[in-house]
């Protein structure tokens, strides 16, 4: 059977079917397609200055306790892992604030989770215990996911409404909140700026469940190195072929139910030729509508196409810290090294590709303090989300950068800005109220695991979207007490 993604759901169905198969006796020779030339799909890192000894991660960057798939996974494989790290206790600032794109509605200072706890009470009043209650119970539906009798679900829809969160799908985290007695400033700082950042989306428009995932922030950690090594290790761990830089082009789908697939061994380069494979059974762990693939013979479910946040990720490095002037603060007043936004009260949310507002930016972050490779000068890390490219006129404002022309150019071989690396993503689905999901079986023996990205959209999600999948397929050999028998590879049929 073929994977047609090396993502946290490929990686993860491949880990998962190789596990099942060593304890029932069962034979699948396991074939991962990935067009890139790495595993880990939208979990990746980049390394500053191109030196391996400070990666920063461009995609997914946390996960946290109870994310089973995970954490096991980490375990298993004896991966270092990190909690949420100060960007560096000695450099100035709060540890984390919020912009409204005048003021800062709401600033944490380091100290101890007590301290800030009666804070939050003392500002918001209990609203953030009964937002904390409501994520609890939300997040205990969500876990029954992974256990009989909800899993292996055949239904995202059905297992959605089995665990009891279908009415949380159909709210808006705004109305769901109201709902529970939650609402005004800690709705509209706190909440708000969660789903900002990890969502790109207002909580006018973001469904509940989403808005209520955001702040589940509990034990969060990461893999140091980076978290694509979680998935990498999956699939080392399977016994799985790989096909790196290779991009399938065509599928169709034979009389006897197999599947020829057609595929690219030189992606990103000129090429006439495609290699063709037949496979039992197929996955498709990566979204439909991005995948580019021609059916030769329409699979019985095609998956909706839905719309995307395209979000522009800008990592840089400079000496230099955040000027306050930037944000309005005192010239001596420290910035947060972590500053969300939310709007300002009098705006109304935007949706889609609007959902920014004023602000201009989603975040801004201080990653970390390191030591430039070449001088030894002291700097930061620093990372921005925002729905828009970040020019060097930003940048300059952001680090209070004055230049005599104003048409100068900041540029990563300057000493204001000495490294920058830009990434546009389709990160995330805009993850709208809705009653329905797509389907997990496209076809008799393909199956899809991104319809879990309109449900929650996380490493963990995915994971197990692909998790489940396999148990699917497995459980399905079993039934028919079939052998599937991939024919021998074979690289000398072209067509051209």
């Amino acid at each position: 059977m073929t994977l047609l993604g090396g993502g946290p759901a490929g990686a993860s169905a491949a880990y998962h079917l190789a596990k099942y198969s060593a304890a029932s006796g069962a034979s699948f020779n396991i074939t991962i397609i990935e067009r890139e030339s790495r595993i880990g799909g939208r979990s990746t890192t980049v390394n500053a200055h191109d030196d391996p000894r400070f990666p920063v991660e461009l995609g997914a960057s946390i996960f946290v306790k109870v994310n089973r798939i995970l954490v096991d996974a980490t375990e298993d494989f004896n991966l270092s892992s990190f909690g949420i790290k100060s960007a560096n206790a000695q450099a100035p600032g709060p540890e984390l604030a919020v912009w409204d794109g005048e003021r800062f509605v709401f600033v944490q200072y380091s100290g101890s989770t007590w301290w800030n706890i009666a804070k939050m009470l003392w500002r918001y009043g209990l609203a953030p215990m009964r937002t904390i209650n409501l994520m609890k119970s939300i997040v205990a539906k969500f876990l029954k996911m992974y256990d009989e009798p909800v899993f292996p679900f055949e239904s995202l829809t059905q297992a959605a409404q089995d665990v009891g969160l279908l009415d949380v799908t159909t709210s808006t985290g705004e109305q769901y909140l109201k709902d529970h007695s939650v609402s005004g400033d800690f709705a509209h700082d706190i909440v708000q700026a969660s789903t900002r950042v990890n969502y790109g989306q207002n909580l006018k428009y973001i469904d509940a469940l989403t808005s209520n995932v955001c702040m589940a922030t509990e034990g969060a950690m990461s893999i140091e190195g980076g978290n694509w090594q979680i998935f990498d290790n999956m699939v080392s761990a399977s016994n799985s072929r790989k096909l790196l830089n290779t991009e399938v082009k065509n599928v169709e789908r034979q009389k006897d139910g197999s599947y020829v697939l057609g595929f690219d061994a030189a992606y990103g380069k000129a090429s006439d030729s495609l290699t063709h494979q037949s496979f039992d059974s197929v996955i498709m762990a990566a979204p439909y509508q991005f995948a580019n693939v021609t059916f030769k013979n329409a699979l019985q479910h095609i998956p909706d196409s839905i719309p995307y946040v395209k979000l522009h990720v800008t990592l840089f490095t400079s000496p230099h810290l955040p000027s306050p002037a930037f944000f309005n603060l005192p010239p001596d007043q420290s910035v947060a090294k972590t500053v969300l936004t939310t709007l300002p009260k009098d705006e109304e949310p935007g949706k889609g590709s609007k959902s920014c507002g004023s602000p201009g930016f989603f975040s801004i972050s201080r990653l970390d303090t390191i030591a430039n490779p070449t001088n030894g000068q002291t700097e930061y890390t620093y990372k921005i989300f925002s729905p828009k490219p970040i020019d060097h006129r930003f940048l300059s404002k952001l680090l209070g950068i004055k230049h005599d022309d104003e048409s100068a150019t900041v540029t990563a071989d300057e000493k204001d800005v000495t490294w920058v690396y830009r990434k546009v993503w389709h990160s995330y689905p805009y993850e709208y109220p809705r009653v329905t999901f797509e389907e997990i079986k496209l076809d008799d023996g393909f199956y899809y695991t991104s319809g879990m990205e309109s449900f929650i959209s996380t490493m963990e999600t995915s994971a197990l979207a692909g998790k489940n999948v396999a148990r699917l397929l497995h459980d399905q050999w079993k039934m028919s007490k079939v052998e599937f028998t991939p024919q021998p590879w074979d690289f000398t049929t072209r067509i051209g």
